[in-house]
């Protein structure tokens, strides 16, 4: 299963539920039946009176979670092709539930958030109700360079970040730190790698019937206190203004251009963003740009449906599979684009990945947040 679950019982009796990600040789990617296993016991936890708290983590010194595991994703899409593949339907239901559900839970979830926090990983930490990054951590939604898009529920959070920030870290699929994280609102606390068992067991010696959040916060700051002088330094909130003018354009193509001028910029971090970029799939970054617009007036469940569709319509094309196999696969890192100028990639395509493509009702029609 790759996924292990324990209750551990604090000195008042309350208990606390720990799920685990094992998946270390995969980075602790997620599969379906990992993703429908952690919403049964999520599930079954926010009906449990004594489970008073929840931790979610991944096993291995690398990365909390890496992401989906979308090799069998793409095997599927490669058998049904111009069509959605059952396991993609299933897949994305359930993955966006989840990180719904995460969004909405009831009692008190942390999530640890280590090392490599991409794709998937961001789903999950970002549904948590207080994040956790650390030294180690390394967050990114770097789907430019396998032709999907920032999924996730990514519409939301890239989307209500500072100025262009959102679109710039979607486009080039950049990296951010625990600094990065903290200051742009996409985590909550800074600990240290090696705090996890004291914060297990402070977590433990709380007591669970009286001023929780009082406590709870007062735990997580004692804690932060000892870790802050290994806060790294900040990456994305000093060059946001330079972020700014560039992405101060009308369309995507002409962000393109602008961050493709970039490619030997002096600074390292610019450079390398836009590189990414550019190696990227054209198609994902007209994607990215709509998806960020229509975002701004969507609710959380709004934005999870419009993912949704979006998903299932990568799945029909071919930019997904082909960006998987020269990544994931084969790694000769020569995605051989079906469109790969930004100018030629027709509106009709980018407007048709938001049109649904099941019959009836939208499968996640019953998310509410409204």
């Amino acid at each position: 299963m790759n996924l292990h679950f324990e209750e551990l019982t604090g000195i008042s009796g309350a208990r606390l539920g720990i799920a685990t990600l094992d998946a270390e040789k995969s980075l602790n990617a997620l599969t379906l039946p990992m993703i429908n296993a952690l919403q049964d016991r999520l599930d079954a936890w926010a009906r449990e009176p004594q489970v008073v708290c929840v931790l979610l983590r991944g096993n291995g010194a690398k990365a909390f979670c890496a992401g989906g595991e979308v090799r069998s994703l793409v095997e599927a899409c490669r058998a049904h092709p111009g069509e959605v593949p059952p396991l993609a339907a299933q897949f994305f239901a359930a993955e966006y539930r989840l990180d719904f559900n995460l969004h909405t839970y009831p009692k008190p979830l942390l999530c640890w958030g280590h090392g490599y926090v991409l794709g998937g990983g961001m789903g999950l930490l970002q549904g948590a109700s207080t994040r956790i990054v650390t030294p180690s951590s390394r967050l990114a939604m770097p789907e430019i360079s396998i032709g999907l898009y920032p999924d996730v529920g990514a519409s939301w959070f890239l989307s209500r970040l500072p100025g262009k920030l959102g679109l710039f870290l979607g486009l080039t699929g950049a990296h951010m730190n625990a600094r990065d994280a903290i200051d742009l609102g996409l985590a909550d606390r800074f600990l240290l790698d090696g705090q996890q068992d004291d914060l297990i067991e402070g977590l433990l010696q709380l007591n669970w019937q009286e001023q929780t959040e009082m406590q709870l916060n007062s735990l997580l700051k004692a804690l932060q206190q000892e870790a802050l002088p290994q806060l790294p330094e900040a990456q994305w909130l000093p060059r946001r203004e330079k972020i700014d003018e560039w992405l101060d354009v009308s369309d995507v193509r002409c962000a393109w251009k602008a961050l493709s001028l970039l490619v030997d910029h002096p600074d390292p971090l610019i450079a390398r963003a836009a590189k990414t970029m550019a190696e990227g799939s054209p198609l994902t970054a007209h994607l990215v740009w709509e998806q960020i617009a229509r975002a701004r007036h969507l609710s959380l469940a709004g934005v999870f449906r419009m993912e949704y569709t979006l998903s299932l319509n990568c799945c029909r094309h071919p930019e997904f599979s082909e960006g998987v196999r020269a990544r994931l696969i084969d790694k000769d890192h020569k995605p051989r684009w079906h469109w790969p100028d930004i100018n030629h990639v027709p509106e009709a395509a980018v407007e048709a990945h938001f049109h649904k493509v099941w019959e009836g009702r939208h499968p996640l029609a019953d998310l509410s947040n409204e």
